[in-house]
């Protein structure tokens, strides 16, 4: 079993700046892919970014240029960098860690929330 705890979210003005923070532990060793999805009322679950390996594999077109994903310099940590933040961004954050070899490999995060006041 995996357990993914995230860290950082909160109360910002818009054009302001958070980093979100997610770890994960337990029997991470399926685990190669990393994302974070957003969950905002009234609307879909959107996947906002995802690394693999290093590599950045997915920016949604919403935030490019303003959000920067990244891997932590512990295994299986990974980071959510927010610039110019908009009250459209408003959203619960959750963390996802799978093993895109494996279907059985997927979990999620409880979720942290980000809220931006115009």
């Amino acid at each position: 079993q995996v357990q993914l705890v995230e860290s950082g979210g909160g109360l910002v003005q818009a054009g302001g700046s958070l980093r979100l923070f997610c770890a994960a532990s337990g029997d991470t060793f399926c685990i190669d892919a990393m994302a974070w999805y957003r969950l905002a009322p009234g609307k879909e679950r959107e996947l906002v970014a995802a690394i693999r390996d290093g590599r950045v594999t997915y920016y949604a077109d919403s935030v490019k240029g303003r959000f920067t994903i990244s891997e932590g310099d512990a295994e299986n940590t990974v980071s959510l960098q927010m610039n110019s933040l908009r009250p459209e961004d408003t959203a619960v954050y959750k963390c996802n860690a799978l093993g895109e070899s494996d279907p059985h490999c997927k979990y999620w995060g409880q979720g942290t929330q980000v809220t931006v006041s115009s």
